[in-house]
């Protein structure tokens, strides 16, 4: 089997070191690079299954790295490595296109066990939408297997996790959805931080959707969320 191949941005040159050593002893593949810059200038020279980026670190901090990557590639996860972790900074992650958010000091341990996470995820087909070539909404089709909206001629490339949020809420159309259900099977935890995470996500697809007035993604606060398309 080929190994897993990380991207790493840190300019830290011990925790650098540190997080690439315990990495490789795992058995995975470490491209380590101590600016954001630079990171952005390698990610196409190999094919990375997982993007590691610290926040402050010279020449390109990693929201901006993050955001640059999410133009090349919409799918890969990111987890960020920061040591800013206030409620606010974690909010600017996530809308940034992160799927996770570690605060330092952490372990290794937790870091894998984080990583696995998305690694196991991605072995997984969407059940049952996962197997369609794509699905009507309104005016638009979504593509479940590549995660894209078409509207016409458009194309909006949805990251994993929008088009994981979507393919669920449109296996039962109609229906409510609970929070816990969707945090669960997308995130794997319904904490805070990744119940802010889904509502960031909720608000991109609504702003994905917004050309077909008849389209509807409600939310019932507290409870969960559904979608639905008006007819005439």
């Amino acid at each position: 089997m080929d190994k897993i191949h990380i991207i790493l941005a840190e300019d830290d040159p011990h925790l650098g070191f540190l997080i690439k050593e315990g990495l490789e002893g795992e058995g995975f593949v470490v491209s380590w690079f101590n600016n954001g810059q630079e990171a952005l200038s390698n990610f196409t020279k190999a094919n990375f299954q997982i993007c590691l980026f610290d926040v402050m670190m010279p020449q390109m901090d990693g929201f901006t790295l993050a955001l640059e990557i999410r133009k090349i590639d919409a799918h890969v996860p990111i987890i960020f490595l920061t040591a800013k972790g206030l409620m606010e900074d974690k909010i600017e992650g996530f809308r940034a296109g992160a799927d996770d958010y570690l605060v330092k000091p952490f372990s290794m341990e937790e870091l894998l066990l984080r990583m696995r996470v998305f690694l196991n995820r991605n072995r997984k087909t969407t059940p049952s939408l996962g197997q369609q070539q794509q699905q009507p909404i309104g005016k638009y089709l979504f593509h479940p297997i590549n995660f894209e909206l078409q509207l016409g001629a458009t194309i909006i490339k949805l990251t994993k996790k929008e088009g994981a949020l979507l393919a669920m809420l449109l296996q039962e159309p109609g229906m409510l959805i609970k929070r816990e259900v969707l945090l669960a099977k997308i995130w794997g935890n319904d904490d805070y931080f990744a119940g802010r995470s889904m509502d960031v996500y909720i608000s991109k697809l609504r702003k994905y959707l917004k050309d077909d007035p008849s389209i509807e993604l409600i939310n019932h606060h507290g409870m969960g969320f559904m979608i639905q398309v008006k007819t005439a």
